[in-house]
């Protein structure tokens, strides 16, 4: 399964992505960002993480894809749904390395992660949340065509401070109306 956009190819993650997705998301400030990235990341964790989201294919929990670069074939970071799928919903989740920070990477990734969840998956609704600390992920939803739908306070303890869960959604009417 590959999804494309004009500047990325999006892909299953394989364990040869190991050492790049521990670079990448190694980085404090992008394990900062979000709820279960451990800092410091190990490659073991690294390989851990591939073979659940490999898992998770199989089973048709989760759809994670490693977002690549077409310009040079390097992974720039994750993009991905965690279905429900007897509610016909999944919440999106991504995260971009710093070096790609900026440039749109997470909109485009997001964007065609979403169409897919709709056109091919059948999704009635797919929401999504960010640290209040992180508004950058927040414009990406906005971006993405989700509505507010609230905030959660307090909601997560991450690196041993209560975290607000800013929340997103989108409804498929919302999705296609969007679309005309």
């Amino acid at each position: 399964m590959e999804l494309e956009t004009e500047r990325l190819i999006l892909r299953p993650p394989t364990l040869l992505d190991a050492p790049r997705i521990r670079e990448l998301a190694g980085e404090y400030k992008v394990a900062v960002t979000t709820l279960n990235i451990p800092h410091p990341y190990t490659e073991a964790a690294a390989k851990a993480f591939v073979e659940a989201v490999q898992n998770a294919w199989q089973k048709l929990t989760g759809c994670t894809f490693a977002v690549v670069s077409k310009t040079d074939d390097v992974l720039i970071g994750m993009v991905g749904l965690h279905m429900r799928e007897e509610h016909k919903r999944a919440e999106l989740g991504y995260w971009i390395g710093v070096p790609y920070w900026k440039q749109g990477y997470a909109t485009e990734a997001a964007q065609r992660v979403l169409d897919w969840g709709f056109q091919t998956l059948g999704l009635n609704r797919i929401h999504a949340q960010h640290f209040a600390g992180n508004p950058a992920s927040g414009r990406v939803m906005q971006k993405i065509g989700m509505k507010y739908e609230g905030t959660l306070r307090q909601h997560f303890i991450r690196f041993d401070e209560f975290r607000d869960s800013v929340c997103y959604g989108i409804l498929r009417e919302e999705w296609e109306a969007a679309r005309k």
